[in-house]
């Protein structure tokens, strides 16, 4: 292996990062374009995805920025045709970007807030991965990352809006795994990034001291890993510190 090769192993390859304008979206962006990936990157705000942009770039990655919102609709059938329209094949789609309705019991939880966290966190995961099927097909071997939490899996008070919504997303992503299985070489894991320095946190746990938890590069890096290296389809991964 050249040492090109060492320093760039996912040179030549093409990767979608949702919710790439900051914390883990933004570390992981930068981690798969500094491994030699052209990243597009997509979130709501233009100009913070233009400076994780400016940061791969003078770092000597290579980048295309994206600006949609997931809510809205058809903006992911315009995506795909956009990358469609530039690329034949996608090999890594990071499905990062979700909402955090406020943190209540069941019985007060808002409507406004739990109806844009089940389209985000749910209804637009499932047409990314309809959307970008063929993609992730066309390519030698398409991978799937889905970035959960672990309430999804184990419900705790006062996080039902949130948790209700990753443990919908969490089914989607494991019975696409399972159904992709047998009859082609996309795969899909989920990854609960566990307690991780990011805004979101901060607004959940806001008396934390946010030196107290790992960085979101330690999430990137594995991300990276398994992108690099591959990874059992289906596996469900967290990570520690």
């Amino acid at each position: 292996m050249s040492e090109q090769t060492e320093q760039r192993p996912l040179a030549g390859q093409l990767g979608l990062v949702t919710g790439a304008s900051r914390g883990i979206g933004e570390a992981t962006a930068l981690a798969l374009a500094g491994a030699g990936m052209h990243v597009v990157l997509t979130a709501r705000d233009d100009r913070a995805l233009e400076a994780v942009e400016e940061k791969i770039h003078a770092a000597g990655g290579s980048a295309t920025i994206a600006p949609l919102d997931l809510a809205e609709p058809d903006s992911v059938a315009r995506l795909a045709s956009a990358v469609f329209s530039r690329w034949d094949k996608l090999d890594a789609l990071v499905i990062n970007a979700a909402i955090l309705p406020e943190l209540t019991s069941v019985t007060d939880i808002n409507a406004r807030q739990f109806s844009q966290a089940l389209t985000v966190n749910v209804l637009a995961t499932q047409t990314l991965l309809a959307a970008f099927h063929p993609m992730l097909k066309a390519a030698d071997a398409g991978k799937v990352i889905g970035l959960t939490s672990s309430v999804g899996a184990n419900p705790r008070a006062y996080w039902g809006a949130y948790g209700a919504s990753k443990a919908a997303f969490d089914t989607l992503l494991s019975c696409y795994a399972q159904e992709n299985a047998k009859v082609s070489r996309v795969a899909a894991a989920i990854v609960d990034p566990g307690a991780t320095r990011t805004a979101m946190r901060a607004r959940a746990f806001p008396g934390e001291d946010p030196n107290t938890v790992k960085t979101p590069e330690v999430v990137a890096g594995k991300i990276l890993t398994f992108l690099r290296d591959g990874f059992v389809n289906g596996i469900k991964f967290r990570v520690e510190a």
